[in-house]
């Protein structure tokens, strides 16, 4: 991370827990993560779905393309676990976890690339947040079943050495608060899973 290279920061948030943990081992927080959102899953394909996909299982169908993102990217874990997860689903096609990875085309730096890529149908699918499939109007969605779907939770930390750390830690406490979950809502994310 840039942070752990000095880049200067006060608050650094994260789409998962994993990266703040490490700031916080690695002696670069200041305090505890704060869980303050959450958010599911959902499979992206280009407007008018030209692949044919009709519901998560074709992810392993023979010829989709399907773009994913680095294995260090959040949206990769929670990724992975959902294909574990469908993989035991009933129904599930036989090796549907290898037929996906397979299947997987390309790998982005971040859920923002994997997006792009499918909007311009450089790919036929893509797991990403329901957030960043609402954000845009190029793609179309294929919905997961509950019992599936894999709760994503994001964190932050005041980074240490900050300037600005009682404003930082104020605004983590915002974040979390009323105010900072009411505006968060309105763009499709979820209360932190304790909250």
């Amino acid at each position: 991370m840039k942070i752990e290279e000095g880049a200067p920061a006060d608050v650094f948030l994260s789409a998962d827990t994993i990266n703040p943990k490490k700031l916080i081992d690695g002696g670069f927080a200041d305090g505890d993560a704060v869980d303050f959102a959450g958010n599911e899953l959902t499979i992206i394909t280009p407007v008018g779905n030209p692949g044919g996909l009709t519901n998560p299982f074709d992810l392993a169908k023979s010829g989709i393309r399907v773009i994913a993102a680095q294995d260090k990217v959040p949206i990769n874990k929670y990724a992975k676990q959902l294909v574990d997860k469908l993989a035991g689903e009933a129904g599930a096609p036989a090796d549907f976890a290898a037929n996906y990875a397979a299947n997987v085309l390309s790998k982005e730096e971040n859920v923002s690339a994997l997006r792009t890529k499918v909007e311009l149908g450089e790919g036929d699918a893509g797991i990403v947040y329901v957030t960043d499939a609402a954000a845009s109007d190029k793609v179309d969605t294929i919905d997961i079943p509950d019992a599936a779907n894999v709760l994503a939770t994001y964190a932050g930390v005041v980074v240490k050495g900050s300037n600005k750390a009682d404003s930082a830690h104020a605004f983590l406490d915002w974040l979390k608060g009323p105010e900072g979950q009411a505006i968060l809502a309105k763009f499709g994310f979820l209360p932190p899973p304790d909250g």
